[in-house]
């Protein structure tokens, strides 16, 4: 007997390719096959045949206060009455827009795009526009979307394929781009030597959330700064998934640590799609209409996504949310590690704030050679012990989990014995 998750993923498999719209979604690196969703609300979704599980995925991160926030719904709502998109600039673009350059100081000018793979692209775009360089240095592990020049043994859905490297990237793009090992500086000093004047940026993401989660050494990021302004490179922290969930300034409010340009996402769109990419002014004015480096994009800054991001940033001010969230991350490690301590197991547990991650694999993990040492079976087993019982984590262990201010203390503890369970079988 069938389910029918099961006949609807036979369906999208002949129109679909894969069956799904983004490849993480298949769930084949955990031997399954996805469910559909019907709903979702708070910290919970509803699959079509209503079965119920506690969600540590939240839409990949955009979900900070929980599925379907009603100040977030409203907010939608009210702004459809009034159109669903313009082509032609509103009011709600200049909100977001001083509301992001208010809480990340690094930002003096930032412009609207439709996802964090274009705002990425963007911040590439104008960076060697900006230095008349063409290299870029980039990190093992760490994924900056789908852009060509980016696709080098990068992370997310192309790790967990077991292809860092996409087919269709040409060669010569690739020689351009320069990609190192994760928290070893000697490297980058060596990549700058022997690049001499060749090198138009650095591209990062502050905190790796895209082959696990795992984090930066004390003088890491900033010899990354003091490299970049030596020779005169661009430094671009790509925030799609820190940006406003680590703190209310990113990860760079955290690490104290200046980029040049930023890459925003996730959050800033309520769970709409959207992207958005800042920096200094005199490096912004480069984009056309004033300057000669070239972006566009019909529904850039659309007022459903711009109402939506706005209400959803404005609530998680009001509430406090980062205060809320670090409590709440807290209370989730404390059982995560009282069901690892039981277990007979190498695993290493790694948290910051809402954003978490269990490697199956003995620590220390700092880079994506470690992360890489992972048994994949044992999380693949563990992923579908914790999702027959209601739990839904990412499925694939080189994703960040996501804790959300809808979480309660009834969910963990839920979540912390089906974790003791699922450990225990392995």
């Amino acid at each position: 007997m069938t389910s029918r998750s099961t006949d609807v993923f036979h369906a999208a498999q002949k129109r679909i390719p894969g069956g799904v719209n983004s490849p993480v979604r298949a769930f084949r690196n955990v031997g399954a096959e996805p469910f559909f969703v019907d709903r979702a609300q708070g910290a919970k979704v509803w699959d079509i045949e209503g079965k119920e599980y506690i969600d540590y995925v939240g839409s990949w991160g955009p979900a900070i206060l929980g599925h379907a926030p009603k100040v977030v719904v409203d907010a939608v709502c009210e702004a459809a009455t009034r159109g669903l998109s313009f082509g032609i600039p509103n009011p709600l673009e200049v909100e977001i827009a001083e509301l992001i350059c208010d809480w990340m100081p690094s930002i003096e000018k930032v412009r609207m795009v439709n996802s964090g793979t274009e705002a990425t692209m963007s911040c590439i775009r104008l960076a060697r526009g900006f230095t008349g360089r063409d290299k870029i240095i980039k990190f093992d592990g760490c994924y900056h979307g789908h852009v060509d020049a980016l696709l080098v043994k990068s992370g997310s859905g192309a790790l967990t394929h077991g292809r860092p490297d996409s087919a269709g990237v040409p060669q010569a793009f690739v020689g351009l781009t320069i990609s190192l090992p994760f928290n070893n500086v000697d490297l980058v000093r060596k990549a700058f030597r022997e690049n001499k004047n060749e090198i138009a940026a650095v591209i990062i993401e502050p905190i790796p959330a895209n082959a696990g989660l795992y984090f930066p050494r004390d003088d890491f990021l900033p010899v990354l700064r003091e490299e970049c302004t030596k020779h005169g490179a661009l430094l671009i922290f790509d925030e799609v998934m820190t940006g406003f969930r680590v703190a209310r300034g990113g990860a760079q409010e955290i690490y104290r640590i200046t980029p040049d340009l930023t890459a925003l996402g996730k959050i800033i769109g309520g769970g709409l799609p959207v992207g958005a990419f800042g920096g200094r002014a005199e490096i912004m004015d480069q984009l056309s209409p004033d300057g000669p480096v070239y972006q566009a994009g019909t529904l850039s800054g659309n007022p459903l996504a711009m109402a939506a991001g706005l209400a959803q940033l404005r609530e998680l001010e009001r509430i406090d949310g980062w205060k809320l969230l670090e409590k709440l991350g807290a209370q989730f490690e404390e059982l995560a590690r009282d069901a690892i301590a039981q277990a007979k197991s190498d695993i290493t547990f790694h948290r910051i704030g809402s954003m978490l991650c269990l490697f199956f694999a003995r620590g220390p993990i700092v880079d994506l050679v470690s992360a890489q040492r992972s048994d994949l079976k044992m999380f693949a087993k563990f992923f579908r012990g914790c999702l027959k019982q209601g739990i839904y984590f990412a499925p694939s262990q080189f994703e960040t989990g996501f804790i959300s201010t809808a979480h309660t203390s009834e969910d963990f503890e839920r979540t912390g014995a089906i974790m003791r369970e699922a450990l225990a079988e392995l």
